[in-house]
């Protein structure tokens, strides 16, 4: 049961999700988590994956956030296997600056990527990846590479 990767909840955006780009960057929307494209692409294919309720700490979640989460994770791996052959893949939890429960998800590469006329290289390969470096997406960019992985995302039409 995935999400169907064209719904928008009507619900009112939390401020992490705004400050991450939501709607412009929306792939994925469920009950209780969306996923977006993260504009700074520390490694190709990088992701925020939003809690969509008010919590600001992990325990605060609701059940049914937790219970769902699992899902979403089997989702976001699929689909980001499926758009590039990825070796290992990291989910952060920092939350210092933007305050709703979020993760950063990273695709990590041994080997340099492209996408469209961009190159990526993971330059934190293979240690901690390098949140502060990689390439910052235009708009445009950003909405390529949203249709490129709503278009390999479970349930896309």
């Amino acid at each position: 049961m995935g999400p169907d990767p064209n719904r928008r909840k009507t619900a009112i955006a939390n401020e992490t999700q705004l400050k991450f780009g939501y709607p412009d960057t929306l792939i994925a929307e469920y009950d209780h988590w969306c996923v977006l494209v993260r504009a700074g692409q520390a490694t190709l294919g990088a992701m925020v994956l939003v809690c969509t309720e008010s919590a600001t700490s992990f325990s605060a979640i609701s059940p049914a956030a937790f219970g769902e989460l699992g899902s979403v994770i089997g989702d976001i791996e699929t689909a980001s296997k499926a758009f590039r052959e990825w070796d290992k893949i990291n989910y952060l939890m920092l939350m210092m600056v933007d305050p709703n429960v979020h993760f950063h998800v990273l695709p990590r590469y041994g080997e340099p990527q492209a996408f469209g006329e961009l190159a990526f290289e993971d330059g934190g390969w293979p240690g901690q990846p390098d949140l502060a470096g990689g390439v910052k997406l235009s708009p445009e960019q950003i909405g390529q590479l949203v249709a490129a992985l709503k278009a390999v995302w479970p349930g896309a039409r």
